[in-house]
């Protein structure tokens, strides 16, 4: 049986983990290999974001293994970022209680509340949003197939501590976890490779031909209906396009147009 949280020796508390991915046979696999891991112990898994999100406030993990494609909902970099938020949640809960006041979160619920029902005791967190164990919000290790630079930057920004492949062997799987748990980045060799080569070599902005494409592509025209409405040919519309994808370091016209408006390009 697990002692509670307060009477850990915090040297021999395995690292409490949940898993997040859409197909059920991966988080199947994930399960058997972790619990063949000293030291790790999945305490749930998700199907989507959004219940990601709700396990992570509730059951608050040392680490949230994450996948970014989550089928419908919202995707794993937006997970992350509400991940990331979560203590600032409980911190604005708790100024709230100590000046008189019920602070509740938007669907009704006190998060503070269903986190004690969750793990059988009352939840105290203070004012920097840790718990009696000291913890704050969960660490996010980011596990995908996805390694384009747009994938990478945003899983970062959204608050990841590291960025690891599918393909990697389970020692660094399982030397990550350990890792992000105490607050220290991992990436893959391949990941780590991908963001130096971005600090050494910014990729340059868009012209305003590019922008101009980048505006129709995502009105959702073709290329053939890009050309017309800019009087250009095909051809110079694939070149650009080409161009376009090499610059926001993605491979797909959804790519392209979902990192152009995160990074404001499109009005």
């Amino acid at each position: 049986m697990t002692p509670p949280a307060g009477d850990r020796d915090p040297a021999h508390t395995p690292v409490r983990v949940l898993l997040c991915d859409d197909h059920a046979v991966v988080r199947a696999g994930l399960l058997a290999l972790l619990s063949s891991a000293p030291g790790i112990e999945v305490i749930g898994e998700a199907g989507d974001g959004e219940e990601a999100v709700a396990l992570a406030a509730a059951l608050r993990p040392d680490v949230v293994l994450m996948d970014l494609q989550l089928g419908s909902g919202i995707d794993g970099i937006e997970a992350t970022r509400r991940i990331a938020r979560l203590p600032e949640r409980e911190a604005g809960r708790e100024a709230g209680r100590e000046a008189g006041r019920e602070v509740e979160c938007d669907d009704g619920r006190d998060v503070e509340r269903e986190a004690g029902r969750a793990d059988g005791r009352d939840d105290g967190r203070d004012a920097a949003g840790r718990d009696a164990a000291g913890r704050g919000a969960p660490h996010v290790l980011v596990l995908t197939t996805y390694d384009t630079d747009a994938d990478i930057n945003r899983a970062i920004e959204a608050g990841a501590t590291g960025y690891l492949l599918k393909a990697e062997r389970p020692e660094e799987l399982f030397s990550a976890i350990r890792a992000a748990a105490a607050g220290r980045s991992t990436l893959s060799a391949p990941v780590a490779h991908r963001v130096l080569a971005q600090m050494r070599s910014p990729r340059p902005g868009l012209t305003d031909r590019e922008l101009d494409i980048l505006g129709q592509l995502a009105r959702g025209l073709s290329n053939r209906e890009i050309a017309r409405a800019l009087f250009i040919s095909e051809a110079t519309v694939k070149t650009h396009l080409g161009r376009i994808y090499d610059k926001l370091g993605v491979d797909t016209r959804a790519g392209a147009v979902s990192v152009a408006k995160e990074q404001r390009l499109l009005p």
